[in-house]
């Protein structure tokens, strides 16, 4: 119980480190959606979404291969950060030297073509993201929790000011959403700031040998994590593409898209529970991997990760009426496919907890074929739903998607490292949620304070009815 304790306290530090940017970034949701228009917001999506692809290719899944190999017995941990640094910067420069030779073309392939500079400063900040991301991955490991959230905190406060004095005091409607990039890789280049002295005291290390086994296993972690992207992100592209003309009256696809991307942020509490935990839980599930209750205490965690996801899908999913006015009016038709990506990414989340076993047997290349499964299910589901549903046929493919690659990951896993998982009741509690959820939306109560009393009571039963039937589960965890 103690370690699961100790996962926590890490959750809670890494949570802050991220919900507390992630929400004041949130509020700036607020600000986009009543000064950028549907469409400019959609090509802003488009242009994240390639980031977020290209960004696991910068990173090659050597955060990964560096807890892995800096947790084996007798590891040189200053040996194995220096040679996953020199690898992650020798593969950053030399993407991001490319993209500023071709700016001009890669533009004009986006249809951007009268903002070239969106290229370059999109250049700089994945490197800027890349050349940091082991020293973060450090702190992780050293359980420096707090500073890695101080840098995170940091870093969105500078994005939050520079976001208010371009868009209300130099504001040019020329440059537009461009702005909100330019302050995104300003604020990034204090991360520089914050860990000078270690990349000044970083070597570049030439190591064949272990860069040969490190590659062999961060490549199928990087295959994973490429196609894991693709079913997040381009299910957004597949929606620009395919979506009927006229499918929406009066909006184009890019107009689609940029509502589809402003109700995916009101996912972000989920998110965001999501990726605090896995932030503690990689480098923990590393280091209790030999440990005799290890199966035990996986399923211990998985357990309680997934009722608080079920909590969190809940209280976002009823609390839609309020939430909403974090939109501007244009984009809160999209709020329907809310609940469905919460779920979608509640079951990415435990994906990731099932994951564990061909991480800690070095089979990550079972990881390849269950996310490339997942990338063909995704496209399949994109093509046949996007015609008939629009964006809410791409939200339930996400949600399929996640769902089947869990599944299978946990049969796998089942074979070749039997963790004995509570999987009905874990399905059960997301079922409840979903009972609540559809009670919320037949139940109409025109005063919004009486309204958000009944879904507050909502909440409440829910998390009764979780400690009475937890009660034993939670006694048998301190024992």
């Amino acid at each position: 119980m103690n370690k699961i304790k100790s996962l926590i306290g890490d959750t809670v530090l890494y949570g802050l480190g991220s919900i507390i940017p992630r929400m004041l970034n949130f509020f700036l949701i607020i600000l986009h959606t009543r000064i950028f228009t549907t469409e400019e917001y959609g090509v802003f999506t488009q242009l994240y979404i390639w980031v977020a692809v290209l960004n696991v290719i910068y990173l090659f899944g050597m955060e990964t291969a560096y807890f892995r190999f800096a947790t084996k017995a007798g590891a040189d941990e200053t040996r194995i950060f220096r040679a996953a640094q020199t690898f992650v910067l020798g593969i950053s420069l030399l993407l991001s030297a490319t993209f500023l030779v071709l700016t001009p073309s890669i533009a004009s392939a986006l249809a951007i073509s009268d903002h070239p500079e969106f290229i370059s400063w999109l250049a700089i900040l994945m490197f800027v993201d890349a050349a940091v991301s082991i020293p973060f991955a450090r702190l992780r490991l050293q359980r420096k929790a707090t500073l890695f959230a101080v840098a995170k905190i940091i870093n969105v406060l500078i994005q939050i000011g520079l976001n208010f004095y371009f868009l209300f005091v130099i504001y040019d409607p020329s440059i537009g959403i461009g702005y909100v990039i330019l302050a995104n890789v300003i604020a990034n280049l204090f991360y520089i700031i914050f860990f000078l002295k270690t990349l000044l005291n970083w070597r570049p290390a030439i190591d064949r040998e272990l860069f040969s086994s490190m590659f062999k296993y961060s490549f199928p972690i990087m295959i994973t994590g490429l196609a894991g992207m693709v079913n997040e992100m381009f299910s957004r592209q597949m929606l620009a593409n395919w979506l009927p003309p006229n499918f929406y009256p009066g909006e184009s696809s890019k107009s689609a898209l940029g509502i589809f991307g402003a109700n995916y942020r009101l996912s972000v509490i989920m998110t965001l529970a999501v990726q605090a935990f896995r932030f503690a839980a990689e480098p923990f599930f590393f280091s209790h991997a030999n440990h005799k209750d290890s199966p035990w205490l996986f399923a211990k965690i998985n357990h309680y990760f997934t009722i608080l996801c079920c909590f969190i899908l809940l209280t976002v999913s009823v609390n839609l009426d309020i939430l909403q006015y974090f939109l501007g009016e244009s984009y809160r038709d999209g709020l329907v496919i809310v609940p469905i990506l919460l779920a979608g990414i509640m079951f990415l989340g435990i994906y990731y907890n099932f994951s564990v076993w061909f991480k800690l047997t070095d089979k990550t290349y079972y990881g390849t074929i269950i996310t490339i499964g997942g990338v063909v299910l995704t496209v399949s589901l994109n093509y046949l739903l996007i015609p008939h549903w629009g964006y809410i046929g791409s939200s339930w493919a996400t949600l399929a998607c996640y769902f089947s690659m869990a599944m299978v990951c946990y049969a796998l896993g089942q074979k070749y490292f039997p963790i004995p998982y509570k999987l009905a009741d874990e399905l059960g509690y997301l079922f409840f949620a979903f009972i609540l959820i559809q009670v919320s939306s037949f139940v109409k109560i025109p005063n919004q304070i009486m309204a958000t009393g009944f879904h507050t009571m909502l909440m409440i039963f829910f998390l009764a009815i979780t400690y009475w039937r937890e009660r034993k589960y939670w006694s048998s965890s301190v024992d």
